[in-house]
């Protein structure tokens, strides 16, 4: 018999519905991480699912750092108008933006990657990998990671969040998906510095 004060543990650390956080224990046995793990599997399972679902509400959400001198605006995207003005979504927008202001991303995802840039960058890490004498193989291999290392570090959904680095913005997403039910997608940034 799984207790409510676990129950309610699972909730706090995961934002589950109570059903879903009590039948994560029942299958974990009463393991608070492995039913956490648990709940993050079926969540992942569920963003799929709502991942082609139409977003016409959200926010547009400014943040401006404390010196004044640097700024971001984020448009985010969800279903409906209630899940908008919900404070766990405003918190999600808040995090994007100040994300854009840390980052400094180039790029929303790689399909957002001209494919000129894209060209040059491979073209750069490809002399690269061809001047240390590896085989074509091993240079295909590693023009591929070095090109995935700068997605990661130009693209927004592909960047680690700066509150959790654990977490790319993609998986951040999906989690919010999760909590607020509904598909959330980032449309639009922009990042203004003074000089």
């Amino acid at each position: 018999m799984i207790d409510a004060k676990r129950v309610a543990e699972l909730r706090e650390m995961t934002g589950a519905g109570m059903m879903d956080a009590k039948k994560a224990l029942e299958v974990s046995l009463g393991d608070l991480e492995k039913a956490a793990e648990e709940l993050r599997k079926r969540g992942l399972v569920k963003a799929a699912s709502k991942a082609e679902r139409e977003t016409k509400e959200g926010r547009v959400y400014a943040y401006i750092h404390a010196t004044g001198k640097v700024g971001a605006m984020v448009e985010i995207q969800c279903e409906t108008d209630f899940v908008a003005r919900n404070e766990k979504f405003v918190d999600l927008c808040h995090g994007l933006a100040m994300h854009v202001v840390a980052m400094n991303p180039s790029y929303l995802d790689r399909t957002n990657i001209p494919s000129e840039v894209e060209q040059k960058e491979k073209e750069i890490y490809q002399e690269e990998a061809s001047a240390s004498g590896k085989p074509a193989q091993v240079v295909e291999k590693i023009v591929q990671g070095k090109f995935d290392k700068f997605c990661e570090d130009h693209c927004l959904l592909e960047q680690f969040f700066i509150k959790d680095e654990t977490k790319t913005i993609e998986s951040l997403l999906k989690e919010y998906i999760v909590i607020l039910g509904e598909n959330i997608a980032v449309k639009r940034f922009s990042r203004f510095e003074i000089g």
